[in-house]
């Protein structure tokens, strides 16, 4: 969609009179029934038809229906319709990662339904460190999923979000997460989940998926590509790192769908992995929904990957393993002959359909008439609202992380300041603001877009895309900062660089970006503030260190709202309080760094760094979570305990000797209720109002397998200029303060833990109770 402008005084007055004028101004007719329509009278009395009945027996009474060869066209992702019991064919893939998107074939915009609202890309939105507006932003998102499926132009099944570690800081897609920090990414997992799949008991809103399960980061690097990678991964890292999202997923965000990926783990494919899919996914994290594979999987891993001689092997393996839908037409195709051949059994057939058709019923879509659904009568009136716009402004507010402020020179003063110089090749853009997997936007406001609603600009792209491949439109650039009252630079990466498909060479700016950051800096008149757009790290230590280029500012990928939201903290009208989701390294760190290589704890032996700030020790250009504001924050720790007991739950021995000294299973202690309560007061000593993220991390008794420093909590909390708020967290110790050992097993280090909260410590001595009783 081309860019737009702020609507005016009264287009937006007329926009409120349409909304005032109710759902009725809108009439669209809402969708035929998916099945049991009520005017059908050879279905309508069926049970499975009947929503007074508990969902597992109108599962039951369908599959009993069916034939096999109905059943087969039923598990992949564009269903046949079964029309003797009048059902229609469904589309089970469609989009949601930060917006509902055309990515898949699940939604389509036009007509009535034009755009959605594109929020930022996850990794922005992961910066605000703000569980709540995950939830929010995932209500919207199903809203409007919602009003395009009533409209007949989406499904409610949507593979998002992707909760994978964002391990190497050249993956492609490492855009589409929440970061590097197990903790973080499962917690924004369990609330986006809540917020698209809503609150109302078994019913579903929508039908969310966390994907790709599992140790599955890695897109094309140095020849080496997803549909060939054999991830080799510890027991230790598996349960330490690449699985703690998945299982909060599961088991704190009810989540009804889980995505197995293309690689193969430790030599098996993960889509016919009987112990991650079957064992760990359904068995030990209770997922009550359906598992799916990436799109083409059981083929990719029979003809690509050569693990079965036959495809009907390639379809009993994915089904036997917990399979239950195929992205792509491998299992309609082959599943039948897989039965005749006796490969497999028509029970295991009919476990698979089970689990999509209870999420289909949990939908709705078995209730017949729409209109009587509690989100039957959404509509266009409730997509790309007023309010749905102003949150994607918000959330690409939270998002936006400060990292340099010399002087300081920010905010910008419109008194002091007359124009400004706006350059850079992504100065001016629209769609690279939305990232990948995402939709068609309601409308744009571009970074030069939002500058100008502040003050006069000069502008001058400098590079003609982000490759800049080549100087020619430097002296403009150059001339244009020369004439400016301040310099705003706009540069980064876009999908040409990093994407699906496409993991990044290196660390540092494309092409000659860095020298045009450069010169343009050494002309400038007045300040020059860098501001960059980017999914992964990017090594501007050169900026960092550059007195000529006062303040640096991270965006991400900030979505539709993008450049508003920019101007926004560039001018003062927002306090800047986000912090970095993932390490910023230098260049120099992928010196002895496969992406191949999986282990995320450093090698003194074969010089291996490390992954993620948990386990690399070396100089960073930023940390995780570093981010600062136009304020000062001060921490004081009001209340917190100096000793835990951890009671014993009577089966099994006292203590357990490890590697590292003393360490309790964690399935040997009575977890309930273990938690620590930490008051902090949080003191705003500048003479603006902020929101600050509060991170807290604790550091382990030391041993060679723990983590440096792991976080275990976070907070966001807003706090009027020169004002106190306490805080209350709240650790769990056996989710928070454990580690993991070289088994794989859970561990609670008995000795003294260091809770880092900023600039303050307070150390916690964990011991084994003597009576069952928790000490404080």
């Amino acid at each position: 969609m081309a860019s737009t402008a702020m609507p005016s005084p009264l287009s937006v007055t007329f926009l409120l009179f349409l909304l005032l004028l109710g759902a009725s101004f809108y009439t669209i007719e809402a969708r035929e029934p998916f099945a049991c329509d009520p005017k059908d009278a050879k279905t309508k009395g069926l049970p499975f038809c009947l929503a007074s009945l508990e969902v597992e027996d109108r599962v039951k009474d369908l599959i009993g229906r069916l034939t096999l060869q109905e059943k087969v066209k039923l598990l992949v992702n564009n269903a046949a319709a079964v029309p003797r019991l009048g059902i229609k064919g469904y589309e089970w893939w469609s989009e949601a990662l930060h917006g509902v998107s055309n990515v898949g074939p699940g939604a389509k915009f036009g007509g009535d339904f034009p755009g959605a609202t594109s929020f930022p890309q996850v990794i922005t939105t992961a910066a605000s460190f703000n569980a709540s507006l995950w939830e929010s932003i995932g209500r919207v998102v199903s809203d409007e999923a919602r009003a395009m499926y009533n409209g007949g132009v989406a499904g409610l099944t949507y593979w998002s979000p992707n909760v994978n570690i964002f391990r190497d800081p050249r993956w492609g897609r490492g855009q589409e997460t929440p970061g590097e920090d197990p903790v973080l990414v499962g917690k924004y997992a369990a609330s986006y989940v809540r917020g698209l799949q809503g609150n109302d008991g078994n019913r579903l809103k929508v039908a969310a998926c966390c994907k790709h399960f599992t140790a599955y980061d890695l897109d094309n690097w140095n020849g080496v590509d997803r549909y060939h990678f054999n991830a080799k991964v510890s027991k230790q890292d598996i349960v330490d790192t690449f699985d703690v999202p998945f299982k909060m997923c599961v088991k704190e965000g009810k989540v009804a769908s889980v995505m197995c990926s293309y690689n193969q783990v430790n030599g098996v494919p993960t889509c016919a992995d009987p112990n991650l899919l079957k064992k760990t996914v359904r068995g030990v994290w209770g997922l009550d929904g359906y598992i799916v594979s990436d799109c083409d999987s059981v083929r990719v891993y029979y003809d690509q990957q050569h693990y079965t001689s036959t495809p009907e092997e390639a379809a009993a393996d994915a089904i036997k393993a917990g399979l239950d839908l195929d992205c792509g037409p491998f299992l309609a195709v082959h599943t039948e002959d897989a039965v005749k051949k006796g490969l497999l059994n028509e029970k295991d057939v009919n476990t698979a359909l089970a689990n999509t058709l209870n999420v289909q019923v949990r939908l709705g879509m078995f209730d017949g008439e729409l209109s009587k659904h509690p989100f039957g009568n959404l509509g266009p009136k409730d997509v790309c609202t007023p309010a749905h716009q102003e949150l994607a402004l918000e959330s690409a507010r939270q998002g936006i992380v400060l990292l340099k402020n010399r002087g300081p020179s920010l905010p910008l003063s419109t008194r002091r300041y007359r124009t400004v110089a706006v350059i850079g090749p992504n100065s001016n853009v629209t769609n690279t603001m939305i990232g990948n997997y995402a939709g068609v936007a309601c409308e744009y406001t571009s970074p030069l877009q939002g500058i100008e609603r502040y003050i006069k600009t000069i502008h001058q792209q400098g590079c003609a895309d982000v490759t800049c491949t080549d100087n020619k439109l430097f002296s403009a650039a150059v001339n244009a900062a020369s004439q400016a009252d301040a310099t705003i630079l706009v540069v980064g990466l876009d999908q040409t660089i990093e994407a699906e498909f496409k993991d990044r060479a290196g660390l540092v700016l494309p092409g000659r970006q860095q020298e045009l950051v450069s010169k343009v800096a050494a002309a400038s008149k007045g300040p020059t503030i860098l501001v960059l757009m980017s999914g992964g790290p990017i090594d501007v230590a050169f900026a960092k260190n550059d007195p000529r280029i006062f303040a640096i500012l991270w965006t991400g990928y900030p979505g539709q709202a993008g450049g508003a939201a920019i101007a926004d903290i560039l001018f003062g009208a927002y306090n800047p309080g986000g912090k970095l989701p993932m390490t910023w390294y230098p260049q120099d760190y992928l010196k002895n760094l496969p992406m191949t290589t999986m282990a995320m704890r450093s090698s003194q032996s074969t010089g291996y760094p490390g992954r993620t700030y948990r386990f690399y020790k070396g100089p960073v250009v930023y940390p995780f979570g570093y981010g600062i504001s136009y304020t000062k924050y001060v921490h004081t720790i009001a209340s917190a305990p100096s000793v835990i007991s951890i009671p014993l739950d009577g089966r099994h021995a006292r203590g357990n000797t490890t590697t590292s000294g003393k360490a309790i299973r964690v399935t040997h202690a009575k977890c309930n209720r273990l938690s620590i309560g930490v008051q902090v007061d949080v003191r705003n000593k500048g003479s603006r109002d902020g929101s600050h993220t509060l991170l807290v991390f604790s550091a382990p008794p030391a041993g060679h397998w723990v983590p440096h420093k792991q976080l275990v909590a976070f907070e966001k909390v807003h706090v009027p200029a020169r004002a106190q708020r306490r805080v209350l967290i709240n650790i769990h110790v056996c989710k928070y303060l454990s580690v993991v050992d070289k088994s794989g097993i859970r561990r609670i280090p008995m000795g003294l833990h260091s809770l880092h909260i900023g600039d303050t410590k307070h150390s916690v001595s964990i011991q084994e109770a003597k009576l069952g009783v928790i000490k404080s």
